[in-house]
C-alpha cells in the first residue's frame, strides 16, 4: 500500500495492476447504478476524459445494467468537433457507449457554437433532462490539481467552483491549454451521490499527496475540494 495520508473518511483503493484496478471500479459503479435503478427510473454516470479510464470504459460497457435507463455525460469537453483527435466525446463512444452499454442515453456537452460562449445555452437544454444530484461521477486528475476542466489558471475558476452557483456548466479559458473547455460546475460535481478519483502513476501519487497538504486552498488545487469523505480513490502504478 503507498505511504499516503488521505483525509479521514476518503477510501483508497490500490493495486499494482492497472487493469485490475479498472476492473474494481467498474464492478463498483455498476453495482451503485444498479441499485439506483432499483430506487429510481432512470440513473446518471459522469465520466471523465483520457487514457486513464480506457480500461475502465471497456469493464463497465460489458455490465449487465438496464443501460437504456442510464444517462451518461462528460465531467468536462473540449470545444472540439466530434471526431477531432482531443474529443471526449468521440472517446467515450468509442469506448464506453458500445456492447451493453450502447443503450445509454448520451447528453453532449459540445453543442453547435464558435466558442463555447455561443454554445453553453444548447448545452443546458441538453442537460435539462439530467436529475439532479447525480449518482456517479468518475473523476481525473492533472498534475497541476485540476480535474474536470476546473484549471487553476482559468480566469472562469471563482464562478465555477462557486459552492453557491446553481448553474450546470461553466464555460474554461485555461491559458495552459490549447482549447477552450465547457466543464460542469463544482456544485454539480461536488453533490454526487457516489464519487471515484481514478488515477494512474506515481506521478498522480505524488500531486494527491501535495493536493492534500493543504485543503482549504481549493483554487491552487482544484482537486481539493472533492477530497472529503464519501470519496474513494482507485490507483495504480
Amino acid at each position: 500500500m503507498p505511504d499516503i495520508r488521505l483525509p479521514e473518511g476518503v477510501g483508497f483503493h490500490a493495486d499494482d495492476n492497472a487493469g485490475r484496478v479498472a476492473r474494481a471500479l467498474a464492478s463498483t459503479v455498476a453495482d451503485v447504478l444498479a441499485s439506483r435503478l432499483e430506487q429510481a427510473s432512470r440513473a446518471s454516470l459522469v465520466v471523465s476524459g483520457g487514457s486513464t479510464p480506457l480500461p475502465f470504459f471497456k469493464a463497465l460497457s460489458d455490465a449487465d445494467l438496464d443501460w437504456s435507463r442510464v444517462d451518461v455525460v462528460l465531467a468536462d469537453e473540449r470545444w472540439v468537433p466530434e471526431g477531432d483527435p482531443a474529443s471526449n466525446t468521440t472517446l467515450v463512444r468509442n469506448n464506453l457507449l458500445v456492447g451493453r452499454a450502447a443503450k445509454a442515453r448520451y447528453l453532449a456537452l459540445k453543442q453547435p457554437g464558435e466558442i463555447p460562449d455561443q454554445g453553453l445555452e444548447a448545452v443546458r437544454q441538453a442537460l435539462s433532462v439530467l436529475v439532479l444530484p447525480v449518482d456517479v461521477v468518475i473523476l481525473g486528475m492533472g498534475n497541476d490539481g485540476h480535474t474536470a476542466s476546473l484549471f487553476p489558471d482559468a480566469p472562469e475558476l471563482p464562478e465555477a467552483m462557486d459552492e453557491f452557483n446553481t448553474g450546470l456548466v461553466a464555460a474554461m479559458t485555461p491559458e495552459s491549454q490549447p482549447q477552450p473547455r465547457v466543464t460542469l460546475t463544482r456544485a454539480v460535481l461536488a453533490q454526487a451521490r457516489f464519487t471515484a478519483l481514478h488515477l494512474k502513476g506515481e506521478d498522480k501519487l505524488d500531486t494527491l499527496r501535495r493536493a492534500c497538504s493543504a485543503l482549504d486552498d481549493v483554487f491552487a488545487m482544484p482537486v481539493r475540494a472533492f477530497l472529503k469523505p464519501g470519496l474513494e480513490v482507485f490507483w495504480s502504478p
